[in-house]
């Protein structure tokens, strides 16, 4: 997609640091890690967000992903965990509008967390579990209806 950076990476027109590349995805060192060896594994053709990845290739990407992970974890950078994260949308933190998972090298210590709301410690109710599952379950057969 026109000017995309992660299309242009792709294509060779911007320069990456490419760690890994078939004909579905590519994996790149991320240019502003949370820690050294922070990956990131896009898809090859644009997508801007989950909802327009193929499924095929977001389940290559996971596949393909969970073998960076564990070379990660066998390179020799310092890992103790892994983080897999993908900001869908605005609202989540995403800023290149190209899919991407963050596969993010972990240890103790190291300074990176999720910083929770206050209402997080207020447990919802059963009878809220129990409404949003319904509302979720109808978008799901929804979304599943031919046509």
């Amino acid at each position: 997609m026109n000017g995309c950076i992660f299309c242009k990476i792709i294509s060779g027109e911007l320069p990456g640091t490419l760690v890994y590349q078939d004909d579905l995805c590519t994996a790149l060192m991320d240019i502003h890690p949370i820690n050294p060896g922070h990956l990131l594994v896009i898809p090859n053709k644009h997508a801007p967000d989950l909802k327009t990845l193929p499924e095929e290739t977001a389940k290559h990407i996971f596949a393909t992903s969970q073998k960076l992970a564990a070379s990660v974890r066998e390179s020799g950078i310092r890992c103790e965990g892994i983080n897999l994260f993908v900001a869908d949308g605005k609202a989540a933190m995403q800023e290149v509008f190209h899919f991407h998972l963050h596969i993010i090298p972990r240890f103790e210590g190291d300074g990176f967390g999720f910083q929770f709301s206050p209402q997080y410690a207020e447990l919802p109710t059963h009878d809220e579990l129990e409404k949003n599952a319904y509302h979720i379950k109808q978008a799901i057969e929804f979304l599943n209806q031919p046509g």
